[in-house]
């Protein structure tokens, strides 16, 4: 194993701490062991956004907090969902007295742990409510959307709940529905090529032929749709596009949001020559999109590989999509 660290058992709390000590402005740290993420400025007379997940996977989960997005998020180890304890201090920390909307990713651990945090603040007269994200298209079939896993799609509801959150006089119900409104339309699907290696296991995830390629690959190196011979990238850019448009019915005269993104060590140079062929083919359906979201959004440390996210767009979906927003990981290129 090769990675730039001390040791593995201080991985994850060392690179929460870099991060706020890069962006002070921006994030602080508190829970007892530092794995909760707030705003540096907390907000005030708001529903709060919160949001958790395992470590690996920066800027997804913590990344996002701030202005316009998340107001904290509980922090596991690497690919672990964070402890109840700090879940319940991210929903305290995030609770201006207008309740907490709990987002996150359909992964059993963050749904317990999260359950079990919302029971217990209840009787501290904390209202929350919870939306997942099921966006990936290739852990299950469309008849069965709830149980698939929550990806890189789950950033578009950060963006857009966080705008909806900041509006005067927003409510908990209202930040709850349009979060889950941005998650009933949108889907993502993966493509891996090479593992990724958890510091504390000291070994990769899962192992591929240096010929081929996994499509549909979890972001913890889940089982995907189908391995295959590696495919070049016009036919990769074609296959996914064409399984993503499948599955959600996005036709002629829809406008979407695009996000293509690496899912570690995929260079940006690789995602603009799979661009090119996603934009044709949307062009050639006749389909329109906003300006696109294109790097490391959602990672999977140093997996090769990356994910294409659409959403369908609605005239208030776009444009709390464009509302400003703080954030070192998020731009609306125009």
């Amino acid at each position: 194993m090769k990675k730039i660290l001390n040791s593995p058992e201080n991985y994850a709390d060392e690179a929460l701490e870099g991060m706020c000590l890069a962006f002070p402005h921006l994030y602080a740290q508190s829970g007892e062991a530092g794995r909760v993420i707030t705003r540096a400025t907390p907000a005030t007379n708001k529903p709060g956004i919160v949001s958790g997940g395992g470590s690996g996977h920066l800027p997804t989960f913590a990344g996002y907090v701030g202005p316009g997005l998340l107001d904290a998020c509980a922090v596991g180890n690497v690919f672990a969902g964070p402890a109840v304890m700090d879940c319940m201090d991210a929903i305290r920390a995030a609770n201006t007295g207008k309740g907490v909307l709990l987002l996150f990713g359909n992964y059993g651990g963050d749904k317990m742990n999260f359950a079990m945090a919302s029971e217990m603040l209840a009787a501290e007269g904390i209202e929350t409510r919870t939306v997942l994200a099921c966006d990936d298209v290739g852990s299950a079939g469309r008849d069965e959307r709830q149980k698939r896993r929550g990806v890189a799609g789950l950033i578009y509801a950060y963006k857009i709940a966080g705008a909806k959150a900041e509006q005067p006089d927003a409510t908990l119900d209202e930040v709850a529905e349009i979060a889950q409104r941005v998650l009933d339309n949108t889907v993502t699907i993966g493509v891996a090529l090479s593992p990724c290696t958890v510091p504390e296991a000291g070994k990769p995830t899962f192992t591929l032929a240096d010929d081929e390629m996994e499509i549909g690959m979890g972001i913890h190196g889940e089982p995907g749709i189908r391995r295959g011979p590696l495919l070049a990238a016009d036919t990769l850019a074609d296959e996914m596009l064409k399984t993503l448009l499948q599955d959600s019915g996005i036709q002629a005269g829809d406008r979407v949001a695009v996000m293509l993104n690496s899912l570690g060590a995929t260079p940006l140079e690789e995602l603009f020559i799979l661009w090119r062929q996603v934009r044709v083919g949307l062009h050639d359906r006749e389909i329109s999109l906003s300006p696109p979201q294109i790097g490391r959004y959602a990672t999977s440390m140093e997996m090769t590989g990356a994910s294409l996210t659409l959403l369908k767009l609605d005239d208030e979906l776009e444009a709390l999509l464009n509302a400003p927003v703080i954030s070192p990981w998020w731009s609306n290129v125009s």
